[in-house]
């Protein structure tokens, strides 16, 4: 088995109905398993799944875990030499897979890869970002971007100053599309699952340069990410709550400042 593509959902049956027609548009060379982990959706989604994609694994929870726990559930039963970790808010073009297998058998020091990440009208979507520091978390927290623009710290955490045309190592991509190697599981294990939602990307990235591997971001494979449609179900100050509780897990475990030499 070559390539092991596990994708968490919550309640974005059509979305994820997309994203599995995109996966079946890739002409594969190398043989490939799907799963697909509902976190208790109450739209059909298990359903949709077993009737339409039969040959996709569903694993259907009784409640939520969470992004890094049910992952985790994925992972545990892949057997690819590759994982992908996807998002059913997206839709691969038909040369995503196949360009990100030969990127990784390419560079042999890549743990884990992200795309360039495209809107639905294919207008560019920032997908890199820096390890994250007190700072500037803290800055978002109070709001204070809403009143004070151009924030040096921010920009710097957000990587505003990022070419999105170069091929490059970086701290961390977006947990919407992570092509990670077995390798990366077997250093360093699984997602940490003290993360509900939030920061497991960051966290695991981290982890990954920690253990001699490299990020990568490449703009030779793209993807389109609807992006945040699972959220967007949520209360504001839900979100809010859980996003910040995830970066203080993050702080405790890896320090409040840049990792040097990351």
């Amino acid at each position: 088995m070559k390539l092991s593509i596990i994708i968490v959902s919550w309640n974005v049956r059509d979305l994820l109905e997309k994203c599995l027609q995109s996966i079946a548009r890739n002409p594969l060379y190398f043989q490939t398993e799907t799963f697909v982990i509902d976190n208790n959706s109450n739209d059909g989604t298990a359903e949709m799944v077993a009737k339409k994609f039969p040959q996709v694994r569903l694993i259907a929870n009784s409640n939520n875990l969470g992004f890094a726990k049910a992952n985790n559930q994925g992972i545990r039963q892949a057997v690819g030499d590759y994982i992908l970790l996807l998002n059913p808010d997206t839709e691969l073009f038909p040369d995503t897979l196949s360009k990100s297998i030969e990127f990784m058998a390419s560079h042999q020091d890549c743990g884990i890869m992200g795309p360039r990440m495209l809107y639905g009208d294919r207008k560019l979507q920032p997908s890199v970002r820096r390890f994250p520091t007190f700072w500037p978390i803290f800055l978002m927290l109070t709001k204070t971007p809403k009143v004070f623009k151009n924030i040096k710290a921010i920009n710097n955490y957000l990587a505003t100053d990022f070419d999105y045309n170069e091929e490059q190592t970086v701290d961390q991509v977006e947990g919407a599309y992570m092509f990670i190697t077995r390798g990366v599981i077997d250093k360093i294990g699984f997602l940490d699952e003290r993360y509900f939602n939030w920061f497991e990307e960051v966290d695991f990235c981290l982890q990954t340069k920690k253990a001699g591997l490299q990020v990568y971001y490449n703009p030779n494979v793209q993807i389109i990410h609807h992006g945040g449609k699972s959220f967007a179900q949520q209360k504001k100050i839900t979100n809010q709550k859980v996003f910040f509780q995830s970066a203080w897990k993050y702080f405790l475990k890896n320090g409040f400042f840049r990792p040097k030499n990351k």
